[in-house]
């Protein structure tokens, strides 16, 4: 017989899901495990901030697809990782969060540092469960990681009373951890091998018929078995490429069929694309209100063929001329096989000459827009946002790191559009942003647990000054751990996004959006230990950007620079405010 303490329970059990790193915070109803994972092989991440341990979670899954772990006390310590756990709930990533709890005969009572955390989070995580005696926690916390990835992916939040942690119990073995995904947690509704088989021939002979056959890609797409099935299918049918925010990097955006983000801020190419398409492909995306605009003008004419792991999401927003419910991983290879055994057809031969022209049209439409967009308002003199985002990969390579060493994890606001419009994101994982919830203070935890995970790669963070004083804190954990990180804050003295939202629906009255005293981010930099240098002032900042370690990059930008394309509420992607 086997006699552990619910602590050494839980710690035996990361082990053997293969968890190396944890980061949280502790405090009093979570130090039994905290001293039990200090005896350890786990190394843990002392964050200044509960959320940033969330977000370090964050980071370690999105970048490598493998389930992440958090932790933090009762109270207040749980309610502030709550955020980042409805963040991975929004853009479903599968991080499992260990939450202390009062001893259960508290329970109730309105004990110290006593909050409801399993009612609280139960809305925005995948599951929730409070754990009531150490041997659940042999089931529970396999089940945990068992639901974070299967299906859907999304957080489980596990809440252990003080007691429960401390509880000794006897039992015979350790569990024996399948990776294999059991029937309670499988795909609900899932298609039928058969009807799957039927549905993709359907699919093909659609795309196969169609003049303006479109992909859409969003994040269920975003990792490199769904990028290689995506390459795969674009050998066997013509189709012009577009993705959501989520779907960016699942396909190389350097691809002459790749027109970019669709959307409030897609490039025009983009929603031109997708909006004169007789055909519409979706990949694991969910057509999400920032994506498509006036939902009754986007792809209006669209027989819409919609592939996602999540039953709930199709005929959700459009309705869908076939569908099937299935991992893209899954389902493309036979659509692929479909496509080959039609594709030579002699009478589709017109109807391939025709997307080819009309790919080249969208080209020459998609550089006119870039142009267009990289325009500056008159008389300004600082660095061009746009263009200072786009050129990163090659100032690096002028450093020694290769573009294909470098992770880019983003905030939210402007400098987050810009990013997703002109940074030149090649590969799946590579581009980490908060999709669905919007988070600021997103990007600097996520780039350390993006370093944490990937530490023979650079990461690199684009932030702004409104989201970085956000989780600001963490700097002093990127030091602590002297991680590759290199964080670039554009500084325009104002809440970009929502200042420029103003101008344009609000008669530019900045209500709340101007900060009237701006920091000295240098200083800060400085104050954290971390090198910083101004990128305004030193045209060779690159050469102290990228060497190894933690690096601070200021750039000046003028209030006055707006994203654009920009779409009002109610208007259609091809309506769009241009310049």
């Amino acid at each position: 017989m086997i006699k552990a303490n619910g602590s050494q329970i839980i710690t035996k059990l990361l082990e053997l899901e293969g968890i190396k790193t944890v980061a949280g915070i502790p405090g009093g109803s979570i130090l039994p495990l905290y001293d039990e994972l200090n005896r350890s092989n786990i190394k843990h991440v002392l964050v200044r901030h509960e959320q940033a341990a969330g977000f370090i979670a964050q980071g370690m899954t999105r970048s490598t697809g493998k389930p992440a772990v958090c932790m933090a006390t009762s109270g207040p310590g749980a309610m502030n990782l709550l955020t980042a756990i409805a963040d991975a709930r929004c853009d479903s990533v599968p991080v499992v969060a260990f939450t202390g709890q009062v001893n259960t005969s508290l329970i109730g009572t309105d004990a110290f540092q006593e909050a409801d955390t399993f009612g609280l989070s139960f809305p925005i995580t995948k599951h929730s469960m409070m754990v009531k005696n150490a041997l659940e926690l042999l089931e529970a916390v396999p089940k945990a990681f068992q639901i974070a990835v299967s299906g859907r992916p999304g957080p489980v939040l596990i809440d252990v009373p003080r007691d429960v942690q401390t509880q000794v119990v006897e039992f015979e073995k350790w569990p024996e951890l399948s990776k294999k995904k059991s029937p309670s947690v499988s795909i609900k509704f899932e298609t039928p091998e058969e009807e799957l088989e039927k549905n993709a021939s359907l699919m093909a002979e659609v795309l196969l018929n169609s003049r303006h056959p479109v992909l859409y890609l969003g994040g269920g797409c975003n990792d490199e078995k769904a990028s290689a099935e995506i390459k795969k299918l674009l050998k066997v049918i013509d189709a012009a490429v577009v993705t959501s925010l989520m779907g960016i990097g699942a396909y190389p955006r350097s691809a002459s069929n790749n027109f970019g983000m669709v959307g409030m801020h897609g490039s025009y190419a983009a929603n031109k694309a997708i909006h004169d398409a007789d055909a519409v492909l979706a990949l694991g995306v969910r057509f999400d209100d920032r994506a498509t605009g006036a939902i009754a003008k986007f792809c209006p004419e669209a027989k819409i063929l919609h592939i996602d792991i999540d039953a709930a999401e199709i005929n959700k927003i459009l309705p869908s001329y076939i569908s099937i419910v299935s991992d893209i991983r899954k389902a493309l290879p036979v659509l692929v096989k479909k496509l080959e055994d039609t594709k030579n057809t002699p009478e589709l031969g017109e109807c391939k000459i025709a997307r080819f022209q009309w790919l080249g049209e969208l080209e020459t439409v998609f550089r006119e827009s870039e142009s267009i967009e990289l325009g500056r308002p008159e008389g300004v003199s600082s660095v061009n946002p746009r263009a200072f985002i786009k050129s990163i990969p090659e100032a690096a390579e002028k450093a020694g790191v290769h573009e294909n060493e470098i992770i880019v994890t983003t905030d939210v606001g402007q400098h987050q559009m810009w990013s997703a419009q002109y940074y030149p994101v090649e590969h799946a994982r590579q581009f980490l942003t908060s999709g669905s919830l919007g988070t600021m203070g997103f990007g600097l935890p996520v780039a350390l647990g993006a370093a944490l995970a990937n530490p023979e790669k650079r990461v690199v963070c684009i932030s702004g000054d409104g989201s970085i004083m956000m989780n600001l804190q963490e700097m002093a954990t990127l030091a602590e751990q002297n991680l590759n990180v290199t964080v670039f804050v554009f500084q325009n003295g104002s809440l970009g996004m929502v200042r420029q939202q103003q101008e344009y629906l609000f008669e530019k009255n900045y209500s709340a959006s101007i900060f009237d005293k701006v920091p000295d981010f240098m200083t800060l930099a400085a104050g954290f230990g971390i090198d910083a240098v101004d990128a305004c002032a030193d045209a060779e900042w690159y050469k102290k950007a990228f060497t190894p370690g933690p690096h601070f990059v200021k750039i000046d930008i003028s209030m006055a620079e707006n994203v654009l394309p920009f779409v009002k509420a109610g208007s259609a992607n091809i309506d769009a405010i241009r310049n």
